[in-house]
């Protein structure tokens, strides 16, 4: 006898620019194609599935679904939890000691009757919900598990493209659009502005990209000391490249001298490696979260290259300021909405033809976009230093002041 359908959502992880819309999308997708399957979401992403915390898809919820789009964060609230990390679980309450929490996280997908699972998140949502896939399969439990690719890093292997990455991009540079009047506060001014971005430096490239192609679009008044060089990104830092301080801040101090500020990007995982040794060497600990990743809060890359080019550069006054949860927290731009629809409505036909694994543009076939193999998903994908706008970005920062930094892949 043919199992009932039932479907679940869980959004997992940081927050993103799309999770709202692919939690609306998912919802209003099922509706139109199976209104008569059930729709489940669970509350707090994985721990709500270990607590048993879920909310039901009512008739009006279907109909609410479409506001969805208009609203940041995600309605079915997040969590950090690695249901392989047993020992954080039992620390957290999750389960109890002795207890694996993939089991009971199945037996809770069992007996919530769910047969379709979707998971909005990046690539420790989806390497998490690998995890739980390849538990299932092997205990006969017969559920698909189909994943979403979130994340602004856009660092998932092998997605072109993770979403909410381009509205977290142009919410950094409209950010930086308020922060840059910070220059004319004070003489010699120096800005860090960070950018979230651990391992990758897409983010960073890309908001630095927006943020340019947006004030080139606007007029300045020269003529009463308003140009657009004093409102300029100078320099742009990520995980991928290797750079020569000492001539870094011999450009940056002639643009110091010519303009009265310097305008600087820095993805908040740029030296972190660095960093963190040298925390080590004096005796301080770095704490880590439930995947074992350095919490950049506490390594604080922005206050290092503020001290690392103060001096050299001969600042009076530094500020530094994140854009990080500015630009996550906001709702899905029109480029992000169009491709999270592709997604989710890719997603919605593998769940109903039980085709499991995570919707995203295939890299290794010719960008398609198709349902990818679990085994296939993992995160660090760098950001590649030689694509052309990339390269462009670099080149049109260092004019005139001349080629000072030095990209290398690790």
């Amino acid at each position: 006898m043919t199992r009932e359908k039932k479907v679940a959502i869980l959004t997992a992880g940081g927050l993103a620019p799309c999770l709202s819309s692919a939690v609306g999308g998912l919802i209003t997708r099922y509706t139109d194609l199976a209104p008569e399957v059930p729709i489940i979401g669970y509350l707090g992403g994985y721990q709500g599935l270990l607590l048993g915390q879920s909310v039901n898809i009512t008739k009006e919820a279907r109909l609410q679904a479409s506001e969805l789009h208009r609203h940041g964060g995600s309605p079915l609230q997040n969590s950090r939890v690695k249901l392989t990390n047993t020992k954080d679980c039992v620390k957290r309450g999750l389960v109890r000691d002795g207890q694996d929490p993939l089991a009971v996280a199945a037996e809770r997908l069992a007996a919530d009757g769910v047969t379709i699972l979707h998971t909005i998140g990046g690539d420790d949502t989806n390497t998490t919900a690998a995890d739980l896939a390849a538990y299932l399969a092997k205990n006969g439990y017969g559920l698909t598990v189909v994943g979403l690719p979130k994340t602004i890093d856009n660092d998932v292997y092998p997605i072109r493209q993770s979403l909410g990455a381009w509205t977290a991009a142009e919410q950094g540079a409209i950010y930086f659009e308020n922060v840059v009047n910070e220059q004319s506060a004070n003489p010699r001014m120096l800005i860090v502005h960070e950018v979230m971005g651990r391992n990758c430096g897409w983010l960073t490239g890309y908001t630095a990209k927006v943020y340019r192609e947006r004030l080139l679009s606007r007029k300045f008044a020269p003529s009463i000391n308003l140009t657009r060089s004093q409102l300029d990104v100078h320099a742009v830092y990520v995980p991928e490249m290797h750079f020569d301080v000492e001539a870094e801040a011999k450009r940056l101090n002639a643009v110091m001298d010519e303009t009265g500020c310097v305008n600087v990007f820095v993805s908040e995982g740029a030296c972190a490696e660095q960093i963190v040794a040298e925390m080590e060497a004096r005796g301080e600990s770095v704490p880590r979260d439930a995947f074992g990743h350095f919490k950049l809060d506490a390594v604080n890359v922005g206050a290092w290259f503020t001290k690392q080019f103060a001096k050299l550069v001969s600042a009076e006054k530094t500020l530094v300021q994140k854009s990080g949860y500015f630009a996550r927290s906001a709702p899905a731009n029109i480029e992000d909405q169009r491709l999270i629809q592709g997604m989710v409505d890719l997603a919605v036909s593998s769940g109903l033809s039980g085709e499991p694994g995570v919707v995203g543009h295939d890299e290794d076939q010719g960008d398609r976009l198709r349902t990818i193999e679990f085994a296939r998903i993992k995160g660090g994908k760098p950001l590649d230093i030689a694509q052309p706008w990339f390269t462009q970005l670099l080149k049109d920062l260092r004019q005139p002041a001349g080629r000072a930094l030095s990209p290398q892949h690790h």
